[in-house]
């Protein structure tokens, strides 16, 4: 998210950054799913990108609102002041609100995804499924908190971490692109850990839609912990972790690119 675009702007760029990032990173989604619920993991093609068009759908749309709402976010703390800088805290505080918010749209989607790679089936019948109220939302907190956190550690981190790097390392990290590689595996780090235990509750909540193992938030936290305790909260971590450093690298790179790219006036 850029306070150089306006909110249509930003939300075409993560448009477009979310769809190419599920296109490349889709088998490691996959296989953390089925992992957290302890199911096995194929290594057949057709199988992994199952649910792929929900996941565009989900990340295209929630990277466009995050874009968005960030960018929207930013020029209210800024004022319209260009000569102002975020401080850390307000950048954080931009991701986090820009991730809650998509959390709205996020959360079904991703709900339909799950019960494609577990049951097969197409969008139209995975969707006639759950298109009811005491479905549509499951699994929404644990997807608000995750999409908090994670906003932040892709859109708000890397930019904190690039400009410490070369503002303090300037001989080794003379340009953005030297610096992205630390800059995403720090907000791959933070993005991760910390919101693993809310992502694995949810992907179990939406996983059991019909409740015959997990009821509700609190309900599923205290089996998966009586189940497995703490480690349980960690399951498919290290595909999420893969994922994650792969997804910050790229939607930062493919933002800085997209951007000049498509509105080069508003960079010049």
């Amino acid at each position: 998210m850029s306070e150089k675009l306006n909110e249509l702007q930003n939300a075409t760029v993560g448009m477009t950054a979310g769809v190419i990032e599920v296109l490349i990173l889709q088998p490691l989604n996959y296989a953390k799913n089925m992992v957290q619920q302890g199911l096995p993991v194929s290594t057949n093609p057709m199988t992994m990108y199952r649910g792929v068009g929900a996941n565009c759908v989900n990340m295209g749309s929630c990277t466009m609102i995050q874009f968005a709402v960030g960018g929207t976010l930013k020029q209210f703390v800024l004022k319209n002041d260009k000569t102002k800088k975020l401080s850390a805290a307000e950048e954080m505080g931009c991701g986090i609100g820009a991730g809650v918010t998509s959390a709205l749209v996020g959360s079904p989607l991703e709900l339909m995804m799950i019960q494609q790679q577990r049951k097969g089936g197409n969008i139209l019948e995975t969707f006639k499924s759950v298109a009811n109220p005491t479905q549509i939302g499951r699994g929404f907190i644990g997807t608000a908190v995750r999409e908090g956190l994670w906003t932040c550690g892709y859109l708000s981190i890397p930019p904190i971490v690039r400009r410490s790097l070369m503002e303090y390392y300037p001989d080794t990290f003379d340009t953005n692109n030297k610096a992205r590689v630390p800059a995403a595996l720090l907000g791959g780090l933070f993005a991760c850990y910390l919101t693993q235990p809310f992502d694995t509750v949810k992907t179990c909540m939406q996983g059991d839609i019909e409740r015959k193992t997990y009821g509700s938030f609190t309900g599923t936290a205290k089996n998966i912990f009586a189940e497995s305790s703490i480690p349980g909260f960690y399951r498919g971590a290290t595909f999420r972790y893969g994922r994650m450093v792969c997804a910050v690298f790229l939607l930062d790179t493919i933002q800085g690119i997209v951007g000049p790219l498509l509105y080069p006036h508003a960079f010049a």
